[in-house]
């Protein structure tokens, strides 16, 4: 019986590595649980980790000024809103460490995006809603900006009040 313990916690061991360097693609969204999304009626822009582009800049606030309007929520250009809303974004480039080298001995490599959406409650700036995106970046700007537009439907698909209905 212990044997069969090591053998698995030493298998367990072994497949570690491997899987903490595979990258992860995809949308993940935490809300609140203990908050009534519903009570939120205004919200305000805060700076945040701009995107270096100004049009994909553009994109991401257009985008999410349009998901939070098909929310209920109102932007307001002064003064504090019910949420305040900030963005970050970054761009990486994965290395596939598992794959095998091309002929000069380079590993495949992706460019890849990443935006945070943050909802904060103004005052104490409590995170209320986090949505994050991990995505391969193709394309030139413009593709880019559609692919923003995309992604940031899909998290806002998982906001509470649209959830819960």
């Amino acid at each position: 019986m212990t044997r069969v313990a090591v053998l698995c916690l030493c298998a367990g061991l072994a497949a570690a590595p491997a899987l903490a360097q595979m990258p992860k693609y995809g949308v993940t969204v935490k809300a609140d649980e203990k908050t009534d999304f519903s009570k939120f009626k205004t919200y305000t822009w805060e700076h945040g980790w701009q995107a270096y582009d100004k049009g994909i800049h553009d994109q991401i606030m257009t985008s999410v000024d349009r998901e939070l309007a098909a929310a209920g929520l109102t932007k307001r250009d002064t003064g504090t809103g019910d949420l305040i809303v900030t963005y970050a974004s970054l761009r990486r480039i994965d290395v596939d460490i598992n794959a095998k080298p091309d002929a000069n001995g380079v590993l495949p490599r992706s460019d890849v995006g990443t935006l945070v959406v943050l909802l904060l409650e103004p005052g104490t700036r409590k995170e209320l809603f986090r949505a994050r995106v991990d995505r391969p970046i193709e394309g030139n700007s413009d593709q880019v900006k559609g692919t923003v537009d995309a992604v940031v439907k899909e998290m806002f698909a998982k906001y509470p009040t649209k959830t819960k209905k």
